[in-house]
This record gives C-alpha cells, sequence and structure tokens, in this order.
C-alpha cells in the first residue's frame, strides 16, 4: 500500500466488496493514534461511536483485510492479535514487556547480518519479522 490513505476503491482492487462494516473498520486502522491496534479495540471504537458492528464482524473484516494484504497481523504477546495498516515499508518492533508500548524501527546493519545469516546457511528469505522485546524507557523510570 502507499502511505496515502486508503480510499474504498482500494478494497474493491483487493477484490473486497465496500460494505459499511469494512469501511468503518478501515478508517478506525486509518485514525487511530496507535499504529498497532486489537480487534478488541476496533471494536471498542466502534461502540463508542454509535455503530452496530458486533465483535465477530470485527474478527471477520481484519482477517479479510488480511488476505488481502491491506493490514499485517502480529502477536506480540500470547493473549492477543494486534493488526496494522501494510503501507507497504518493511520495519521491526521493539516491544515493552511491562506497558505493551511498540516502536518500529529500520536498522540497515541488522537487514544485511539476517541476508548474509541465510545465505551462509543457504536460504533465501522470502519474508521475515523481527520483534525485540524488553522495557521502555518509561516503564524503567516508574517505581516497581
Amino acid at each position: 500500500m502507499s502511505d496515502d490513505k486508503l480510499e474504498n476503491k482500494d478494497l474493491k482492487k483487493v477484490g473486497l466488496k465496500v460494505t459499511l462494516p469494512r469501511i468503518k473498520i478501515l478508517n478506525i486502522l486509518e485514525n487511530s493514534q496507535h499504529r498497532h491496534i486489537s480487534a478488541e479495540e476496533v471494536y471498542k471504537k466502534l461502540l463508542e461511536s454509535g455503530e452496530d458492528i458486533g465483535l465477530a464482524t470485527v474478527y471477520r473484516v481484519l482477517t479479510q483485510f488480511e488476505a488481502a494484504g491491506l493490514v499485517m497481523r502480529h502477536h506480540f504477546d500470547t493473549e492477543h492479535a494486534v493488526f496494522e495498516l501494510d503501507e507497504g515499508a518493511h520495519h521491526d518492533h521493539l516491544v515493552c514487556i511491562k506497558c505493551a508500548k511498540v516502536e518500529e524501527f529500520v536498522d540497515k546493519i541488522i537487514e544485511e547480518r539476517q541476508e548474509a545469516i541465510a545465505t551462509g546457511l543457504g536460504f533465501k528469505i522470502t519474508e521475515h519479522c523481527l520483534y525485540l522485546y524488553g522495557v521502555c524507557a518509561a516503564c524503567q523510570r516508574a517505581v516497581p
């Protein structure tokens, strides 16, 4: 996807019918303060805005968006999946194990090293994801 916001025509391009639940969920993903959002958070935002769209529908639409390449699903913890719009640019993630804050980063040296390791072992990388877990600065400063 481009860095521009998705439009209804983009749903059609990926073979999805333009429906009210899809439009509403897409708008939430595009306008959320957080790039990584759970299905439950999407559902909560729908309820807050007065929409009558069920949690099962939210899960179904997000799964359809994932299959169509509009979003990526991440499992940063064992409890829930979170979704982010797939804007086409590869990046990795730092995840705080205390507050679940997620920071995205790109590092050329890490990417080159992964490629070298794969090549050295006879692999051709087709895709990958890197999650680094730790404690963010705010949580490090917090009193235990």
